[in-house]
């Protein structure tokens, strides 16, 4: 049996859901990489990576917050980028 897990998003008061994207994960990672200057092939293998890595955390839990997703990309792209890491734990403290 696949659990399809929600991923929990609170801006303000208002608390939204949506099924979690690994694609979506991906680009965000990716993107992060590629704005570090990581060449494309190496940032397309980082972000499959953790991808996979969160999937894998995520298989028997029905429901997550944005912030438990993020901390756990974050936390898997730190053993193999750990400056892309660091701006992607941060993105919105930088931006």
């Amino acid at each position: 049996m696949v659990v399809v897990t929600d991923v929990i998003k609170q801006y303000h008061r208002r608390r939204s859901s949506q099924p979690y994207d690994p694609e979506k994960l991906a680009a965000s990672i990716y993107a992060t990489c590629l704005s570090l200057h990581t060449p494309a092939r190496q940032a397309e293998l980082t972000a499959k990576q953790v991808s996979d890595s969160v999937s894998l955390w995520l298989q028997d839990k029905a429901e997550v917050t944005n912030e438990d997703l993020r901390q756990r990309a974050a936390s898997a792209l730190n053993a193999l980028h750990p400056e892309a890491a660091y701006l992607y734990r941060h993105h919105n403290v930088i931006m």
